[in-house]
């Protein structure tokens, strides 16, 4: 996971490594109420783009790639996402969402990257995280991203969002996934550390810093906020994810 000193948008390319580690106090005395929901709805401005389809998956091909990487033992989660994608499908937006957050909530366990790849900071793919059957924020959150995104989903209402979240106490960097139901709408929130999908404004725990998705990264910091000149290169990590994961079928 990211470290709190390197969580300035004008750093995006350096995003580092760990989850846990504190993040010095922030200042909320200029941002109460409902400053902190614009801090939030910067990025709904930014909703509005063009719906990507996403081709189907090739599940005999995944399922050949599980194996030869992981082994046998993930067959059942495979095969239990494949029947999630194709239960949510014809559903509408908020119920696939909701479906989704809860099928990984509960079918993948957290994890550090120290542990499950033996690396500092990774992302995984899709197909990593379900082979694995572990992963941190990032992993949760890329997951249901592309999960969703099969699922019908257009890229212009989901972004991936770098956050400070304050647990105990203390804070942390964090990453969580946003739904926008419509370019003015509040987003809501898919996250791996508290299980109910909320508006924005209910999840005083989680403080933005900038956010992304397949189509570029936005600063989250500035009402006037657009996608960066020099698409998702800027953020190496995520650039690097998305390569894999088409060299594995997703899109």
């Amino acid at each position: 996971m990211v470290s709190g000193h390197d969580l300035a948008v004008h750093k995006v390319t350096n995003i580092p490594h760990r989850e846990r580690t504190r993040i010095p106090a922030l200042d909320r005395s200029s941002t109460p109420g409902l400053s902190h929901r614009l801090l939030w709805s910067i990025t709904a401005a930014l909703s509005i783009g063009l719906s990507v389809a996403a081709s189907a998956l090739d599940f005999a091909s995944l399922q050949d790639q599980l194996i030869a990487r992981f082994g046998p033992a993930r067959i059942n989660l495979l095969k239990d996402w494949q029947a999630l994608l194709e239960a949510t499908r014809p559903l509408p937006e908020v119920e696939k969402f909701r479906r989704v957050n809860d099928f990984f909530n509960r079918n993948i366990g957290f994890d550090e990257d120290i542990t499950v790849w033996n690396q500092s900071d990774y992302w995984a793919t899709p197909l990593e995280t379900i082979g694995r059957g572990r992963g941190d924020c990032e992993d949760f959150s890329i997951v249901k991203y592309y999960t969703l995104r099969q699922a019908g989903v257009p890229v212009s209402k989901m972004r991936l969002i770098y956050v400070k979240a304050t647990q105990g106490g203390a804070q942390r960097a964090h990453m969580v996934l946003a739904y926008y139901p419509s370019p003015t709408a509040e987003p809501l929130v898919l996250d791996n550390l508290d299980p109910v999908i909320k508006p924005a404004s209910k999840r005083r725990d989680l403080v933005p810093v900038f956010s992304f998705n397949s189509q570029g990264i936005f600063a989250g910091v500035a009402g006037n906020a657009a996608a960066s000149k020099g698409g998702s290169g800027r953020l190496s990590r995520w650039d690097d994810l998305m390569q894999r994961a088409r060299a594995e079928g997703f899109e």
